[in-house]
């Protein structure tokens, strides 16, 4: 019988290679939160997590004292089922971050298995919409950077082969902004995109403002310029300004995004598989994103996003910025500015568990005791 006997947890803490600064915030660490399901048979799969520098404990907790138990027993092939009674058992505590962290480390090491049990490739499984997509790098553009090194790291991209480059915006007077992206932009010509971040850390007369100052540089995006409860602020901005208005990182259900879309607030979704819940969530907003002609441009996660964009045909992006490099042996192929989908089975990501077990924080199982 295909029943989950085991449940593993794993934290491991990753320091990023470089600062990373934005208009609000440091990512000063990523807690990964590792989940192992092990099935009766020996078949097994394996999900992630992921913050970036506070609330791994809670993540960890949530899953040990409540998740991981209502596992145990479970035919791990009903994805939904188990996503929907999961969600429902921890409502008290849903929609939030915490709990869709949790969610999505079960969900992933669910669809894992699946894929793993099938001997698919995980983009294939999802529907195999495109074997490569095209990739942009966000490896640099940090608020704290001058200009003179934005336009070399940005110059550096775009000889590496990548199709297009983030640039934090949100410096304290929009002429600085203006003057970092003008200087970007003059170096490496109309042809290269550039997409920009605001963090939410804008109040809704300054992203009118920026938005304006911005309009003639030839934008690939603006995102989160607001806070992302305030979807009117998004409704009124997007109809000002012919800059496409990207949200979603900090979006935690599917009916958030739905409410974006039907009120016309934004025209690129960016649902990041970690906040938002799981693989389950994540295919229900690309679709629906689908339905609005809109693209998905997901947020972060490139090791496992890139199967999800393979696998849906409205993906525009891969965000490329490694942050699994230090505990996986697998890495992202990028050709001629493309992200190619993985060729392994499940997630496509070959974790190192070695490693892993030398830099585990913490480890914990849950199991049917045989």
């Amino acid at each position: 019988m295909r029943q989950i006997r085991r449940v593993e947890l794993r934290q491991v803490d990753l320091e990023p290679k470089v600062v990373r600064t934005d208009a609000i915030q440091a990512f000063v660490r990523q807690e990964t939160l590792l989940v192992t399901i092990t099935d009766a048979a020996g078949g097994s799969g394996t999900g992630y997590a992921y913050t970036i520098g506070t609330g791994g404990s809670s993540v960890l907790a949530l899953l040990h004292d409540h998740l991981a138990p209502r596992l145990i027993g479970r035919d791990p092939i009903a994805v939904e089922a188990i996503w929907k009674d999961l969600f429902f058992h921890t409502h008290a505590t849903a929609v939030g971050a915490i709990t869709s962290l949790a969610l999505a480390a079960v969900d992933t090491a669910l669809w894992d298995w699946r894929a793993r049990s099938l001997r698919l490739p995980l983009w294939q499984l999802l529907g195999g919409a495109q074997p490569r997509v095209p990739v942009y790098t966000t490896d640099g553009g940090w608020l704290h950077l001058e200009t003179a090194q934005l336009v070399d790291q940005t110059r550096a991209a775009q000889a590496a082969g990548f199709r297009g480059a983030k640039i934090k915006v949100g410096r304290p007077h929009v002429s600085d902004d203006v003057a970092r992206l003008a200087a970007v932009r003059d170096a490496v010509g109309s042809g290269f995109e550039l997409m920009t971040d605001a963090n939410q850390g804008f109040t809704r007369d300054e992203a009118r403002r920026r938005a304006a100052a911005f309009a003639p540089l030839g934008l690939a995006w603006l995102e989160e310029p607001l806070p992302a409860e305030d979807i009117e602020g998004h409704v009124d901005l997007a109809r000002s300004t012919a800059i496409p208005i990207a949200v979603g990182e900090s979006l935690y259900h599917p009916a958030q995004f739905r409410e974006y879309l039907a009120r016309g607030a934004c025209s690129i979704v960016q649902a990041d598989v970690a906040r938002i819940g799981g693989i389950t969530p994540w295919l229900k907003v690309a679709h629906l994103a689908e339905t609005f002609n809109v693209p998905i441009c997901p947020h972060f996660l490139m090791e496992l996003h890139v199967s999800l964009c393979a696998g849906v045909p409205n993906a525009r992006w891969v965000e490329f910025i490694p942050q699994l490099d230090d505990i996986t042996h697998s890495r992202v192929q990028i050709e001629d500015g493309y992200a190619l989908a993985p060729s392994s089975i499940g997630l496509g990501i070959e974790w190192n568990w070695d490693v892993i077990s030398q830099r585990q924080k913490a480890c914990l199982t849950v199991s049917d005791g045989s």
